[in-house]
């Protein structure tokens, strides 16, 4: 069968239109750059060109999976974070936007030689992006998902992190001892999705991604409770907790802080001006 690669692109696009895929044709595009591993110059420039019976095969096999819902990461395996490349599966949540903000907000302040704790590590794109920005710096990753560390010890050896970074299986604190583990950073991208608000998410995160890593069911803040109730005996005086937050729980997060462990410097807001990025300092 003879079909260019334009046309590949046409016919998959309407495929994802009606399917309800945001932004159809970049993800057409997206898909087809992944079967033939070229960039999208390529596929302007090769526009008339004839796909194989094989490559049109695969890129008609993933159009359908992506017209179904599945994320186009987990289709590809991959999603960048910060300027850098990460393995990703359905056993992690894919990187977002928001979360470098939380990158940004730990760079603010540790310190050139900084020990980091990340909690909920998932594919490891904090810790490995921290580790990678702070030459000096040391970490310890944990999950409760083997699944989700065995993602994120492949980063950071693809990243060459891995001599500086020590990635258990913890739910939280749990594995670690407080008399060794004592860090000047604490950082978490934690499942804070409540169960009311499960419903509501668009179907590619409610029904692909981890519901681990999403929601910790109820009111979605039982793991940011556990947070500023345990980091403090895993923290130095003066260290920081840097932790991500739903978009309706900045006002509710304030109230479950205790002054008397924590100074509050700041909540940053995400790029749509939304309370999101929660920053603590150990008194």
């Amino acid at each position: 069968m003879n079909i260019s690669i334009a046309e590949a692109l046409h016919s998959a696009w309407r495929i994802l239109d009606r399917a309800g895929v945001p932004e159809a044709r970049r993800e057409a595009g997206s898909l087809l750059s992944f079967i033939l591993g070229k960039d999208r110059t390529f596929l302007i420039s090769h526009a008339e060109d004839q796909l194989s019976d094989d490559s049109l095969r695969r890129f008609r096999e993933n159009v359908e999976r992506r017209a179904a819902g599945e994320p186009l990461q987990y289709i590809t395996g991959v999603q960048d974070f910060f300027g850098r490349e990460f393995r990703v599966t359905p056993d992690v949540l894919i990187p977002r936007p928001e979360t470098e903000l939380l990158v940004e907000a730990a760079l603010e302040v540790a310190g050139p030689d900084a020990f980091i704790c990340d909690v909920g590590t998932g594919s490891g794109c904090i810790a490995i992006t921290l580790l990678r920005e702070i030459r000096e710096a040391r970490a310890v990753a944990v999950d409760k998902s083997a699944a989700a560390i065995a993602v994120a010890k492949l980063n950071a050896q693809n990243l060459s992190v891995s001599d500086r970074l020590e990635i258990l299986i913890s739910d939280c604190f749990d594995a670690l001892d407080s008399s060794r583990y004592q860090f000047d950073l604490v950082v978490s991208n934690p499942p804070y999705v409540s169960e009311a608000m499960m419903s509501g998410l668009q179907r590619e995160v409610r029904d692909h991604e981890p519901l681990v890593a999403l929601s910790p069911g109820a009111d979605g803040l039982s793991v940011i409770r556990r947070l500023l109730q345990e980091t403090p005996d895993f923290l130095k005086a003066c260290g920081y907790l840097i932790m991500e937050i739903g978009f309706d729980q900045g006002e509710t997060v304030k109230e479950l802080i205790d002054n008397s462990v924590w100074h509050l410097p700041d909540i940053k807001p995400d790029l749509q001006g939304i309370p999101r990025i929660v920053v603590l300092q150990r008194k």
